[in-house]
This record gives structure tokens, sequence and C-alpha cells, in this order.
């Protein structure tokens, strides 16, 4: 926790809006770029949620109840949502500005510093899995997919998801030694994303495979947006908010401690 402890007394908010800044200017013509990723949980919703869910009709709730199936796999992929969002942005474009563009050492030339790269950086991935949540809440909202006055926290909850796997994904970033590790990554997050309980309930799981799929970090995304929206909450949505937290922690201290090590050595 060293790295942590000098990473956010540094970080100036104002240096590492900076870096967010410089970002907007970078996607201004090509801003699009930047919903790409929203439209895939969009169409899973659409063609699973809907599609299979016109067969499936209802399933096991998270308390125990029967409830649609497009509102048990709803919340799910807000989840993979706000995760997509978050995971790529902080390790492809932080890759391509550590490996080829050579972004950093430019930036660290002004008074801009490592902890003000990292909390810019992450910061700017966690604005673009938030306009992903942002935009499938709203979808929603529209479709009926909700449940319980409680799914005004599943805003937090996916910003908490973002911040979780941003912080991560950029600390994985500084491990990266080509394009190709990035194949290694999609076997990674593939995997995650269809065993997460994201369209079956824990229960379809065998009981070894259960033990696995909950210490998963989509998962703890999944369960706490699918209680928040279907109004099961309780000492589970505690245990998920707490797991995200320190995983997010772990991920921003190990940033500061590689960029240091990457830019500075």
């Amino acid at each position: 926790m060293n790295a942590l402890a000098r990473i956010l007394p540094l970080a100036a908010p104002t240096r590492s809006g900076r870096l967010v800044e410089r970002n907007l200017l970078v996607y201004r013509r090509t801003w699009m770029v930047l919903f790409s990723g929203f439209f895939e949980p969009l169409f899973y919703l659409l063609g699973i949620g809907f599609g299979i869910g016109a067969l499936v009709g209802t399933v096991t709730g998270p308390d125990g109840h029967a409830i649609p199936y497009q509102v048990f796999v709803a919340p799910a992929l807000l989840a993979s949502s706000a995760m997509n969002g978050a995971i790529y942005d902080s390790t492809t474009n932080v890759f391509f500005k550590l490996k080829y563009a050579h972004t950093y050492d430019a930036i660290l030339t002004t008074p801009v510093g490592i902890s003000d790269v990292a909390v810019g950086e992450i910061a700017w991935a966690l604005m673009r899995g938030t306009l992903y949540a942002i935009g499938f809440m709203a979808v929603m909202l529209v479709l009926g997919l909700v449940r319980s006055p409680a799914w005004l926290l599943a805003f937090p909850g996916s910003i908490l998801i973002g911040f979780a796997f941003a912080s991560t994904g950029m600390a994985l970033s500084t491990w990266v030694r080509s394009w190709a590790d990035f194949d290694k990554l999609q076997l990674v997050l593939l995997p995650m994303f269809l065993f997460s309980a994201t369209f079956y309930p824990m229960t379809a799981y065998p009981p070894a495979l259960q033990l696995v799929v909950q210490l998963t970090p989509l998962y703890h995304g999944v369960d706490l947006l699918r209680g928040l929206t279907t109004g099961s909450i309780g000492l589970a949505q505690g245990l998920d908010v707490a797991y995200l937290v320190v995983m997010g922690i772990i991920g921003l201290a190990v940033v500061s401690r590689r960029l240091e090590r990457r830019l500075l050595t």
C-alpha cells in the first residue's frame, strides 16, 4: 500500500484533469469510437434477453423468486458494459502510448507527474465506462427492465465496477509486450463474461464451478447490479462493493509502481 500512499497525495486534480482534457481533444473527431463498446451488450440484450428469453420465460432471481429472463440478464449486461468501457481504454490505449507513441515521456517533461498520469488515465477510462452505463441504464428504463427504486444506485455501482476494471486494466497494460498479448486478455475476459452468472443463475453451474465463478470480479459486479435493479439487497451486495473497492485500490497502487519503473528508470 506504500505505492498507493504515494500516489493519492501527489496526484493533483488539475494536473490529472489536463490529461483527461488531452484525451477529449484527441477523440473529438473520432467520438463514435467511444460508443462502439456500448452496442455489443445492447445486442446481447436484444438477441438473447428477448430472443431466447421468449423461450425461457422466467428464471430464479437473487431473492429466490421467479423474474422474467430479460430482467435477469439486463443488469449483468450493464455490468459488462461498464467493464468493457473501462478496461479496453485502460489497456490498448495506455499500451499504445507507452510502447509506440511515447506520450508519457513528453508529458513528464511538464509539471505533470507519474501520479497524475495514473489518476488521469484511470479517470478517462472510467468516464468511458460511465458513458456506457448511462446509455444502458436508459435502455433498461425504456424497456421496463427495472423492478426496484434502488435501481438508481446501479449508477454509482457501475462507476465502482468501472474503477475496479480501469485500474486493473491499466496495471496489466504495463506488462504487455506486443499487441498479440491482448489475445491472452481476451482469453480471460470472454470466459469471465460468459460464466459470471451473466446468462444463467448460479444454481445452473456445478458446485466446483460455482466457487470459481464467485471469485471472479465481473461476478461481483453482476451480483451487485442485479440485486439493486431487482430490489434484492443484502450482505452479498456489501461484499460485492468491498471486493470491487479493494480490487480498484490494488490496481491503482500497482499502476503507480509499474509506471515509475517503466518511465523513470
